[in-house]
């Protein structure tokens, strides 16, 4: 890699660094809004709503092509967070 290429890489990883600083405070902000979520859910069933997760998925998509990005890169990166989100209500649920 040239002396260039290198210092524009670099560059380009900063403002990737930027950017996910920016999505760790967006995650913090959803999972405050999990948690409020998760306080009016009174059994365990309640957590997985899959017509629910196919709506988002579906609406994911259409907002994606809308806007010129992979459907497939957001799909992923939705349907990760919603089994992340899932993963966390269980472990955190609290029977009443």
């Amino acid at each position: 890699m040239s002396p260039d290429k290198y210092k524009k890489l670099i560059k380009l990883r900063k403002r990737l660094d930027k950017l996910d600083n920016s999505l760790i405070k967006l995650i913090k902000k959803r999972t405050n809004i999990v948690n409020e979520v998760l306080k009016l859910k009174e059994f365990k069933n309640q957590i997985v709503d899959n017509k629910r997760i196919k709506i988002i998925l579906a609406q994911i998509k259409r907002k994606s092509v809308k806007h010129n990005i992979d459907p497939k890169i957001t799909k992923k990166i939705w349907y990760n967070m919603i089994r992340a989100y899932i993963d966390y209500e269980r472990r955190n649920f609290r029977k009443k």
